[in-house]
């Protein structure tokens, strides 16, 4: 019986230390920006994120919004710009928009995605010298959701996600 719980008690602490080791962790804050790396099974990972500084309209039940720049070595991703506006997408019905610039994202699910390494450079050029971003979407009942996110803080929350999976 002894043996028993002790067998137990091990492989609990042993599945508890691998989610406490799988865990994301801040490497820092910047203004509205954090950067964070984590250890998963396709090696290391490294990503900027924010919230929203607005969400409208209130009236739609959703999970949270957030913007992220992710880098992923092994996997030979470096910059992949993501958003989650916490509800699932109508097909191809988000785009991010600072000042005359837009974006047109993918979506799946609740995620979208830019097309290709290209569109992902210039975007992180806007997201560098903005000061605002929007970021518009649909639902699948086709609802319209607007987020809006504060840049200040990318540029060293990029740098630092950057450097520390380089």
């Amino acid at each position: 019986m002894k043996f028993k719980i002790y067998f137990l008690s091990l492989i609990l602490i042993l599945s508890l230390s691998k989610a406490i080791a799988d865990t994301p962790k801040s490497t820092g804050k910047y203004k509205n920006w954090q950067s964070f790396s984590a250890e998963t099974s396709e090696g290391k990972i490294c990503f900027a994120q924010t919230l929203p500084t607005k969400r409208a309209p209130k009236s739609i039940n959703r999970d949270d919004s957030r913007l992220f720049v992710t880098f992923r070595p092994k996997e030979n991703i470096s910059g992949e710009v993501s958003i989650t506006s916490g509800h699932p997408y109508k097909s191809s019905s988000v785009t991010a928009k600072s000042g005359k610039k837009s974006f047109s994202f993918f979506s799946q699910d609740k995620f979208a995605w830019l097309l290709d390494e290209s569109e992902e450079k210039n975007f992180i050029k806007l997201m560098k010298r903005a000061t605002n971003l929007i970021v518009t979407a649909n639902t699948i009942k086709g609802a319209q959701t607007v987020d809006h996110y504060s840049m200040m803080g990318f540029t060293k929350a990029y740098n630092t996600a950057k450097k520390t999976c380089g």
